[in-house]
């Protein structure tokens, strides 16, 4: 169905850049005449809401719950914007990032964010909400904020006003927003079933690795108690020992913060900065932050527990706020990576991570240091994890297309929904065809309301 679309038939020029030709029925509108700004306040009892670059607007404590996410609202809510279904809000400094939508919820969202609500009760919020989360929009909004540095970038309500939008009859609009949702469920179903996969398979390799970095790569080899509850028996000519025997911590810093900067990416590692499409937090000048050498452990105090640590791949800078350590003797690295990466040893990490709450857990370094692991000789080491390249080659080839697959369809959604709200193609008669089914399931994983493993670390550096 979704290849049978056509182009409208008639067309004209909208006069704006960002939308290029729309049907020639449609209306162009700046937003002062579809919206008007509403500052509805002291509602400080209110479900707080989130305006999010990757959702829309969602549930704050859905956003904050089982990640380290942080709650960083006032305790005085009386100034915070209440928020209700069919209104649009957006986050003035993040709405060229996407950080806008429409609302299906009732709460109050942060004072310096911004609300709007359609003139016309006819008018669905649903179709401009999809509309304004294309990368078209984006750029628009960029164009119309103002702002010292990229960071510091804001939409204000008077320029979002200026801004023109396309307006569809009504009943278009309706159209629109079913295909929308039918095609946008589809493809949900197929990037779920997908991600079900690469699930299985990581699973798959996660037993393998923690074969091998516990028990060596000879089954016939005589074991022993290793003392380490988490461990269990190990090869006799192992040896057990805490991390403090295999690690230390440095505190190098920059005087210039000219070395490349790295970022910590729960999917990728530590990757340099230039290579993350979004950063939350961007400093003006490095200079004081931690330097690490290739092959220094680096982790993030506060997420460690979540797995996020990784090494260096190349020397740079870091965050202050994490902890680099450096190997005390020859080892190799990546095996003692891998085995801090098990589940069994990740469960040590968040028995060992302090705090008052979840979101605040840090792992210092003494108790890392007392974390203890197995220890093989240097050459049994770098074998274990030669075999590990060969023996997790097919399924990381699988997951690689797999997520490659995932990006594509991702893409083709992102290219879909533009093309259907600024007129490129007409589903009018797509919409009337489609069958009447159940909506998708909420996929949290999918709909972002657990860490998303693209997204960089804050980066606070002084």
């Amino acid at each position: 169905m979704i290849a049978d679309l056509k182009p409208y038939s008639e067309h004209k020029a909208s006069s704006q850049a960002w939308l290029g030709d729309i049907p020639q029925h449609w209306s162009v509108l700046p937003n002062r005449a579809l919206f008007a700004e509403v500052k509805d306040r002291n509602h400080p009892d209110e479900e707080m809401l989130s305006v999010t670059i990757k959702r829309g607007i969602v549930r704050q404590k859905a956003l904050l719950e089982g990640t380290s996410k942080k709650d960083s609202s006032n305790l005085d809510k009386s100034a915070y914007k209440l928020v209700q279904p069919r209104d649009i809000a957006y986050n003035k400094m993040r709405a060229w990032q996407g950080a806008i939508g429409a609302s299906t919820l009732r709460g109050i969202i942060s004072p310096a964010y911004v609300v709007m609500r359609l003139h016309k009760d006819d008018d669905l919020p649903s179709y401009f909400h999809h509309l304004y989360r294309t990368p078209q929009f984006a750029k628009e909004a960029e164009r119309w904020s103002y702002g010292i540095t990229s960071d510091m970038w804001s939409l204000r309500p008077e320029h979002f006003k200026m801004i023109y939008t396309p307006e569809p009859p009504p009943a278009e609009q309706a159209s629109i927003v079913r295909f929308l949702d039918w095609a946008n469920g589809r493809l949900e179903r197929a990037i779920r079933a997908k991600r079900k996969v690469i699930a299985l398979l990581n699973e798959q390799k996660q037993a393998v690795i923690h074969r091998a970095v516990t028990r060596g790569l000879d089954p016939s080899v005589p074991l022993k108690p290793s003392g380490i509850s988490w461990l269990g028996d190990i090869p006799q000519h192992w040896e057990g020992k805490r991390s403090k025997y295999v690690y230390r911590e440095v505190d190098n810093r920059s005087s210039t913060g000219e070395e490349t900067h790295l970022s910590m990416s729960q999917k990728y590692g530590l990757i340099p900065s230039s290579q993350i499409e979004v950063k939350r937090l961007v400093s003006e000048s490095y200079a004081g932050a931690k330097l690490c050498e290739k092959g220094d452990l680096v982790l993030n105090r506060l997420k460690a527990h979540l797995g996020v640590f990784a090494l260096a791949p190349e020397r740079g800078l870091v965050s202050p706020d994490y902890t680099v350590f450096r190997p005390v003797r020859e080892l190799e690295e990546r095996y003692f990576e891998a085995v801090y990466r098990t589940p069994a040893c990740r469960v040590e990490l968040r028995k060992r991570a302090k705090g008052i709450v979840q979101g605040f857990w840090r792992l210092y370094t003494d108790d890392f240091y007392d974390i203890r692991v197995p220890v093989p000789p240097l050459d049994e080491q770098k074998l274990i994890m030669a075999q590990l390249d060969i023996d997790l080659s097919g399924a990381n080839i699988a997951i690689y297309r797999l997520e490659r697959e995932i990006e594509l369809l991702r893409e083709y959604r992102t290219r879909l929904v533009a093309d259907v709200v600024t007129g490129k193609l007409d589903v009018r008669k797509a919409a009337v065809r489609l069958p009447e089914e159940a909506p998708p399931d909420t996929i949290e994983d999918e709909m972002g309301l657990i860490d998303d493993p693209e997204t960089a670390d804050e980066e606070v550096v002084a």
